[in-house]
């Protein structure tokens, strides 16, 4: 009963403060927004024993991301973000293809018969899921670093090109 009503509590933090990243008018309010929005993802991961993968949804997404989205803001917004606000005019047309969407993945998520795995899932540890990512999953790991940082330069060139 508890691990159903943190469930529940950690669902509503994130809906609630992902609707605000989609819907608030100020870019800063919603950067901000993510914070609440990637840690509630993590506590969904605790509660579905994943701690490793809490960890690093805190560490890389809650903290690092995020703060690298609010420094691409501070640069190419002169510190506040408040000049510019965002205003979606196509708010019918996304509320249209979000139900759409919702509907067909609730008819294909009811409508599958899922298998049933045999015997007990297999435990991971720190140690196997690191030597994994940094064998295996290498290749993922530089292809994200250099986005990071073609992303990082090119917010620089834009501040730069503003002054």
């Amino acid at each position: 009963m508890g691990q159903l009503a943190a469930f529940i509590i950690l669902s509503v933090v994130t809906l609630v403060a992902a609707v605000v990243v989609v819907a608030s008018q100020n870019i800063v309010r919603s950067a901000l927004s993510l914070i609440p929005t990637l840690l509630g993802i993590a506590g969904i991961y605790i509660l579905l024993q994943a701690e490793y993968v809490a960890g690093i949804q805190v560490l890389i997404y809650a903290g690092a991301i995020t703060v690298l989205i609010l420094f691409v803001i501070m640069l190419t917004e002169h510190g506040t973000g408040a000049r510019f606000r965002q205003v979606n005019e196509q708010v019918l047309p996304g509320t249209i293809a979000v139900a759409v969407l919702a509907a067909l993945l609730m008819a294909v998520f009811f409508g599958t018969a899922w298998p049933r795995p045999a015997g007990a899932l297999p435990q991971y540890s720190a140690t196997a899921i690191g030597v994994t990512f940094l064998t295996n999953a290498i290749l993922v790991f530089v292809v994200t670093s250099f986005v990071l940082l073609i992303a990082l330069m090119g917010a620089i060139v834009i501040a730069r090109r503003e002054r």
